[in-house]
């Protein structure tokens, strides 16, 4: 149950975090009369909220406080989270870039990380 947590945690960080990075240019229009210290200090604002689960997750999810990850596995497992919530950013927001064949093969690759770092 602790790592099914730590997980939607790490989703619920990372969709914060794809925001915060991302925002900026989703949404260029509405933030164009303002100049990039204020896009900045928006996208930090941001980024609070993604820490605000992001560590949680971490502590969760970790086997030093009793979750059932191990570090290097914590990391994978965001990182192929990462990719999982900006895809459905970039397809369902941006728009700007279709989804190919080779972003798929990349994402394959990122599985099989995740396979190698949890095989024992």
């Amino acid at each position: 149950m602790r790592g099914l947590l730590a997980i939607a945690l790490l989703v619920v960080s990372n969709a914060f975090m794809t925001l915060a990075w991302y925002g900026h240019i989703a949404f260029r229009s509405k933030l164009e009369r303002f100049g990039i210290v204020a896009v900045v200090l928006v996208s930090w604002g941001i980024a609070l909220f993604e820490y605000c689960f992001q560590v949680p997750a971490n502590r969760i999810g970790s086997v030093q406080f009793g979750g059932p990850f191990t570090l290097w596995e914590l990391k994978v497992i965001q990182e192929v989270v990462s990719l999982c919530v900006f895809t459905l950013f970039a397809v369902l927001v941006m728009k700007s870039e279709p989804l190919r064949w080779n972003h798929l093969a990349g994402f394959c690759c990122l599985v099989l990380a995740v396979w190698f770092v949890f095989r024992k």
